[in-house]
């Protein structure tokens, strides 16, 4: 997959965040630059309270940076959400219960208006997409954990976003369903060619999901190291068990600071 300079599609200058807790100001990200190329997979990596979950929601305009500029192919957070830029996918996927999995996933582009034929349409192309075709008539609590998630997939898929912002979706869910779901979002990756930036504490799961990781450290949340994971692609389970896996691990966790 090419990317050049001339594809950087998210540019972070100088972005930080500083909230107001009574008489105190509490600086939760601070001085974060960093530049994201078109197609590229970023794993935003670090221990609880390093402003990475932050950083992403001031990516995808749910909160407002308080210092330094966010541009997404020169627009600013709001005019990407607004151009339906922006995927999102959280820890949990936040089904409806009383709505089977096709109406779950049409249910964005019911709310943007979309007609009918083509909400059904879009909704089993994701489920296609995500190799749940054959249960698009089911409701949520007939699918395990790993399944609901990939609904949340297709969903954040449906309007067809350029950008797909995850924030910690497999943290929940047992090391077997985590390890299918990344050889899954990398088909997927690989698939639609979208840019991905993915919210994790694991090491172990941004090395072999990763293009680049971007690690943050505490007191305050700050961008420490950001290291390219040269790893072949496509990846496989076979690869953890090499030293070229065991040492980019080991490197990942020794650039955290003040942890």
């Amino acid at each position: 997959m090419e990317k050049t300079e001339e594809l950087i599609e998210i540019k972070l200058d100088h972005v930080g965040m500083t909230y107001q807790a009574g008489d105190k100001e509490v600086v939760a990200l601070t001085d974060v630059t960093l530049d994201i190329k078109k197609g590229e997979f970023i794993s935003l990596l670090g221990p609880s309270g390093c402003g990475k979950s932050t950083l992403l929601r001031i990516i995808a305009n749910l909160i407002d940076n308080t210092q330094g500029t966010v541009l997404v192919e020169g627009l600013t957070p709001k005019e990407a959400r607004l151009n339906r830029k922006y995927g999102m996918v959280f820890q949990s996927p936040v089904l409806y219960e009383w709505r089977t999995i096709r109406k779950n996933v049409e249910l964005p582009l019911e709310i943007m208006h979309i007609s009918k034929d083509d909400r059904k349409k879009a909704a089993e192309e994701m489920l296609d997409l995500v190799n749940l075709h054959d249960f698009m008539d089911h409701y949520p609590n007939q699918l395990s954990g790993g399944m609901q998630q990939r609904v949340g997939i297709a969903r954040a898929f449906a309007l067809k976003p350029e950008i797909l912002l995850m924030d910690e979706p497999f943290s929940a869910l047992d090391e077997f369903t985590k390890e299918k779901l990344h050889e899954d979002l990398l088909r997927i990756w690989r698939k639609t060619n979208k840019t991905i930036i993915f919210v994790t504490h694991n090491i172990q799961e941004a090395v072999f999901l990763s293009d680049r990781i971007c690690v943050l450290s505490p007191h305050p949340g700050r961008l420490s190291a950001v290291v390219d994971i040269n790893l072949p692609r496509p990846r496989t389970q076979t690869m953890k068990g090499t030293q070229e896996f065991t040492e980019l691990v080991t490197k990942v966790r020794n650039s955290f600071e003040g942890v």
